[in-house]
């Protein structure tokens, strides 16, 4: 009679190792040695009559292997353990620790490499005769896979001496079974509950503490296969009241009928902490609602603090070249210049640039750390999907330009022509609200490196988030702090002359420029009436400034009164502006800018990519914004070529458009399962392939169209 484990592991063998060879990606068999070595090892070296000892089944697995957890996932079947013992001896099934994720083509299996320790208690009978051997004999099967599965099986055989009272653990082999134990999952503390429809898996625990606690990284391993979707990613956010993971529903719970007849759902959460210790909790999960998750967790980052520093120093130093900050750059240039001969003055100017863009960087840093802290999901450039930060945004590049044409001074009276007079316009003061500005324009751009340090930034405890932070301003600050302290340097600028007042009203253009497009994002964001209230507190704003240049230049009463309907215009400024926050956002503002781009968009949304994967598409994804330089000049550079819409159209990619001009947290969550804080992003998923290939922020279409063909 064949044993009820050896019929039921024939029979899975049967049906899944003609599904693993098909995997074999060349037709040579592997060699004939075992894949596993397998041991038993008892805890204690005797055990007394009644007692229990937990034996150690150790299986060490060849390099580019693995063996399998009780639900293997998409294929595979886990070790069996079929006992042969005395008469009265009893052994529990064995214990498996946590598994991990092993993705096979475009397949996922759960189960171990490496090494991997299954624990099972041997109980003796009362009646045992102390002084005996009992001898544990068993047969072990396992199905190993690499490029192929190969079902082995060994005989393994234990003798236990039988003594009068139990011995203490074996000293050797005490952090072998600590280790073990380690890894065992352990009753949650907390009630689960998971919602199924027909695509979407939630699973939510409810512990506000948990949730507070900003897990690394959290995979939930159901104990059955066929009710979660093995292979779908698992993106990991917090709601009120508790952690939410969200994934694909399986073929189990495909259909409301199927969901009725499910009552608890069990598995193993496994959750990685900020401090990288792991913990897997055994929950048993009943049906209800589970709400989407507010803000989604970014998973750990792939570099470290040092690589994070780095590449938050040259991204800030590359941040200098962005189209968004060369008005403000070029206005510091030419104060640089006026200080030509007079290198302190230079120092000086450049300490206090340097000051601003550091306490920005900080301030900035400081704001997201306080978000992030209360349960926000933002990201790089968060202040300008507000209507009202943006109207006042173009409100100040407005006022800007009209200082550099003339219209106004501060700190002075009217622009008299000189070179020398415009020297003495740009002391400490004015370097260092040149930097703030400088930052507060650098926030549409994202600079190559910054995404990745940005990313690991907001994944880090607030000093290490700071460090990073100051790291970027420093990379940004750096270029012209250099210039400021080395004369050297500074003499090749050209001497101060008139012909900085001509550069000073040409650079006043650019400001105007960026006013106009700020005003077009706000068109994206609030309609027309937000434009429209924009454009009236520019108008009231352009008065208040010439009133304020005739006050400058005007005695007594009439100073006082010029300075105080200035004033008065400004406070107008301010509560016209207002009203931009309160502006109706354009209806399917969305779906024009999509209709109207040169590739034919979708609407990104988690659903729809999940949709399109699941059919073998290779899937697109453009994750913009409306206020994002660097995206814009992409989609002209890079993705407007008829090159680029002729590959589209020959290897049939469906595109997909995440614009982040509006806070949205579904997009929110794609870019922190990137490990990014903000856009652009650009993901390609090749067809049945798990992880998308992350394009460079900076596009080409040479490296768009590499990206559609693949490797050669």
């Amino acid at each position: 009679m064949i044993a009820p484990f050896r019929l039921f592991f024939a029979l899975s063998l049967g049906l899944l190792v003609p599904a693993g060879t098909a995997f074999a990606q060349s037709g040579a068999l592997p060699d004939e040695k075992p894949k596993v070595l397998a041991s038993f090892i008892p805890e204690a070296k005797a055990i007394a009559p009644g007692q229990t000892v937990t034996v150690a089944l150790r299986e060490i697995i060849r390099k580019d292997w693995h063996t399998y957890w009780v639900n293997p996932g998409d294929s595979g079947a886990p070790t069996v353990i079929d006992w042969h013992l005395p008469q009265g001896w009893t052994a529990t099934p064995p214990q498996f620790p946590y598994p991990k994720r092993l993705p096979v083509g475009p397949l996922m299996n759960f189960g171990y490499e490496d090494e991997v320790v299954l624990l099972s208690q041997i109980t003796a009978p009362k009646d045992a005769l102390a002084g005996q051997n009992a001898t544990l004999n068993a047969d072990v099967m396992w199905l190993v896979c690499s490029d192929v599965c190969i079902p082995e099986e060994t005989k393994l055989s234990l003798s236990l001496p039988v003594a009068t009272s139990a011995p203490p653990a074996d000293n050797e082999t005490r952090d072998l079974f600590a280790a073990a134990r380690a890894k065992l999952p352990h009753a949650s503390p907390w009630t689960a509950r998971y919602d199924a429809a027909d695509k979407r898996f939630a699973l939510m625990v409810e512990s506000p503490e948990l949730a507070g606690a900003r897990p690394k990284s959290a995979v939930f391993y159901p104990y059955t296969d066929g009710f979660v979707e093995a292979a779908a990613p698992q993106a990991v956010g917090t709601a009120a009241g508790g952690l939410v993971l969200e994934s694909t529903t399986g073929w189990k719970m495909a259909t409301a009928e199927k969901r009725s007849a499910v009552d608890k759902l069990g598995g193993i959460l496994v959750l990685t902490g900020a401090d990288g210790r792991v913990d897997a909790l055994d929950i048993a999960a009943v049906p209800g609602a589970v709400p989407a998750a507010s803000v989604m967790l970014q998973a750990g980052s792939d570099i470290g603090i040092v690589e994070a520093l780095l590449f938050a120093f040259l991204g800030g130093l590359i941040l200098n070249l962005m189209p968004c900050v060369f008005p403000v750059l070029s206005m510091k240039a030419l104060a640089l210049a006026a200080k030509r001969d007079a290198p302190e003055a230079a120092r000086i100017s450049a300490l206090a640039y340097g000051a601003g863009v550091l306490l920005s960087f900080a301030g900035l840093a400081l704001v997201l750390i306080a978000f992030a802290a209360g349960g926000a999901a933002i990201g790089w450039g968060f202040q300008l999907q507000q209507p009202l930060f943006v109207t006042a945004l173009a409100l100040l590049m407005f006022a800007v330009g009209l200082n550099l044409s003339g219209l106004y001074e501060i700190g002075g009276g009217r622009l008299a022509g000189s070179g020398e007079k415009l020297t003495r316009t740009h002391g400490a003061a004015g370097s260092f609200f040149t930097g703030v500005l400088a930052v507060v324009v650098a926030t549409p751009c994202t600079a190559p490196f910054m995404g990745a340090a940005m990313g690991f930034a907001l994944t880090q405890d607030a000093g290490t988030a700071l460090a990073v932070f100051l790291a970027l301003g420093l990379g940004f600050a750096f270029p012209f702090m250099t210039l400021g302290f080395f004369p050297a340097a500074l003499r090749l600028l050209p001497r101060p002359g008139a012909w900085m007042n001509t550069l000073r009203q040409v650079l006043a253009f650019p400001m105007y420029g960026a006013a106009l497009w700020l005003v077009w994002v706000l068109s994206q964001q609030a309609g027309s009436e937000g434009v429209a209230i924009a454009l009236a507190a520019g108008l009231v704003l352009a008065f208040g400034l010439w009133v304020f240049a005739r006050a400058q230049a005007a005695n007594g009463k009439r100073r006082l009164a010029g300075f105080g309907i200035a004033a008065l215009a400004l406070l107008g400024v301010a509560v016209t502006a207002s009203y931009a926050a309160n502006s109706t956002p354009p209806s399917g503002a969305q779906a024009a800018a999509v209709a109207g781009d040169a590739i034919p968009y979708e609407k990104y949304s988690a659903v729809r990519l999940e949709a399109l994967r699941g059919e073998g598409r290779p899937v697109f994804i453009n994750a913009t914004a409306a206020w994002c330089i660097t995206c814009l000049v992409n989609e002209r550079v890079a993705l407007a070529g008829e090159n680029v819409k002729r590959k589209f159209d020959e290897h049939k990619v469906a595109a997909l458009k995440a614009d982040w001009t509006n806070r949205d947290a579904e997009i929110t969550a794609l870019l922190a399962s990137q490990r990014r804080s903000g856009v652009p992003l650009y993901l390609y998923y090749a067809p049945n392939a798990r992880e998308p290939i992350v394009l460079p922020q900076i596009l080409t279409e040479g490296s768009v169209v590499a990206a559609l063909e693949g490797p050669r």
